[in-house]
């Protein structure tokens, strides 16, 4: 990997260390040499021993003296780095046996729950090819992405913006806790399994991407932690955020592979995007069941669509360390500007969730009005139906007033009274 390279096009040496690249006068120039090398001319960008006519060690390892430029991971920084084609990472006969196999026990899956099926299916003009596409019986057609190598988060939104403007929804499927493609779209993780235990019908659990949206009154029966008051704090109002089944209260039953393909089909389970409330990450993609989808729109009042634009996050900036060029060839040297690797994007954190503030408390003459939103996050919070909540008759919270076992006042007003 290098940090400058020659552009054949214009005849220029670039410094891929300057903001500018050294040529201020050439705006389009970063946009141009990151293009795809299926976009452009393959000999563009050359390796600059090569132009100077010394020692390519690329070249003479029998490998290309051409290169293309990529983002490169050091030290929490994200430089530009030339490197050599071929590509770096070419799947390996292990990664080709897991993919092959995935995609077939896909279809195998959708054929026994009598959906149609269909390997290898082009996108948008065969600008792109689904691993597998399966359509539901409502004709809802998912497109699965087998990605079991690294994929960069622009081909992860391309691929993605194709599918969906030939309506298919996208389900990307990986096997590394670090893949770049998680959270870029609607994704599940699945393990590092031997290809013949996934041709075999092995289990195969959803480790990650699928989610379970939980709502809980904040208040110190509570199991569940504020999500606003630091510490062992309870602020009174209603929660809600999405887990892990793991981490569900109580825990969920793992999603395999075999349910997501039968319920993405079948609209039972459907892709949400959460933007991000804070953090340095544009949002979370995740797969959750269409009850839990529409929840949470009513809880939050909104209905965030997938993005449709690349959405940059905080560890997709460059950076530019202004540095001299080096003009020698690096090739094959590890030692020389390696890539740290890659952290976890599937950490199975809350995603920060949302909060509905306590109901104001009403004065003597007035009566406090409990709104729809309110309603429907407090009927599941309290795991009642809507008709059985009311006011507690000490705060004026909401409760289950009505119905089988249900009271005047409130867990925390009774126990006051008690106490008195």
């Amino acid at each position: 990997m290098a940090n400058g390279v020659w552009h054949t096009g214009y005849g220029i040496e670039i410094n891929l260390s300057l903001p500018d690249l050294g040529h201020p006068y050439r705006p389009d120039l970063l946009r141009e040499i990151t293009a795809r090398v299926s976009e452009r001319d393959p000999q563009l960008l050359e390796c600059l021993a090569h132009h100077d006519n010394r020692e390519c060690l690329s070249e003479s390892g029998g490998k290309s003296p051409w290169m293309f430029i990529r983002r490169g991971r050091v030290g929490g920084r994200r430089p530009l780095v030339a490197s050599h084609l071929p590509l770096t990472h070419k799947a390996t006969p292990q990664e080709s046996a897991q993919h092959k196999a995935t995609k077939e026990r896909v279809v195998a899956t959708a054929g026994r729950y009598g959906l149609d099926a269909e390997a290898e299916v082009p996108v948008a003009n065969r600008r792109s090819v689904s691993d597998a596409v399966v359509t539901g019986p409502a004709g809802l057609r998912v497109g699965w992405e087998i990605q079991y190598h690294h994929l960069s988060p622009s081909s992860v939104h391309r691929r993605s913006v194709n599918a969906v403007e030939n309506g298919i929804t996208p389900l990307w499927v990986a096997k590394d806790r670090a893949a770049s493609l998680i959270d870029r779209a609607p994704w599940a993780r699945v393990d590092d399994m031997p290809w013949r235990d996934i041709a075999d019908g092995k289990e195969m659990v959803i480790r990650g991407g699928y989610r379970h949206l939980e709502v809980w009154r904040c208040v110190p029966s509570s199991e569940r932690h504020c999500l606003v008051s630091e510490g062992a704090g309870h602020c009174g109002a209603i929660h809600a955020d999405w887990f892990v089944p793991a981490l569900c209260l109580p825990e969920r039953k793992p999603v395999l592979i075999e349910d997501l393909v039968l319920r993405s089909a079948t609209g039972e389970s459907v892709p949400v995007y959460v933007p991000s409330r804070g953090s340095g990450r544009a949002g979370r993609h995740m797969w959750v069941s269409a009850a839990d989808r529409a929840l949470w729109e009513e809880i939050v009042d909104e209905k965030t669509p997938l993005p449709t634009t690349p959405v940059e996050e905080d560890d997709d900036v460059i950076t530019f360390a202004e540095q001299e060029i080096d003009r020698s060839c690096r090739a094959g040297e590890t030692s020389w500007f390696a890539s740290d690797a890659r952290p976890p994007r599937d950490l199975a954190q809350p995603t920060g969730g949302f909060t509905l503030p306590r109901l104001p408390a009403p004065r003597p003459s007035d009566s406090t009005r409990i709104t729809p939103v309110e309603r429907a996050a407090a009927s599941a919070a309290l795991g009642c139906p809507p008709w059985e909540l009311g006011l507690c008759a000490g705060c004026r919270q909401m409760m289950r007033r009505y119905g089988p076992n249900a009271a005047m006042y409130c867990n925390v007003c009774r126990a006051t009274l008690n106490g008195r």
